[in-house]
């Protein structure tokens, strides 16, 4: 079964989130530490720091756009409030 990943990274350069969608996280971190994602290309390096499972890409959009919202912000504020 395939799923979709919805991951939040951090950069060390400057602590800022990043959140995205993909098929094959592994994958997709890589490109974005080796500078080949226009939106983070100058924010690496990037670390993982979140991420969740869908079934289908619908939920897996849906989800990211929630994240990217005040309230989706809040709520990965609280969940990693540990790691925060």
């Amino acid at each position: 079964m395939n799923y979709f990943y919805i991951y939040i990274l951090q950069s060390k350069k400057d602590n800022q989130f990043y959140t995205g969608y993909t098929k094959d996280l592994k994958t997709r971190i890589a490109q974005h530490n080796n500078g080949e994602v226009k939106s983070t290309k100058s924010r690496s390096p990037l670390e993982l720091i979140y991420f969740e499972g869908c079934k289908n890409k619908q939920d897996a959009i849906h989800r990211e756009k929630y994240l990217k919202t005040s309230w989706g912000k809040r709520y990965i504020k609280t969940r990693l409030k540990n790691y925060l």
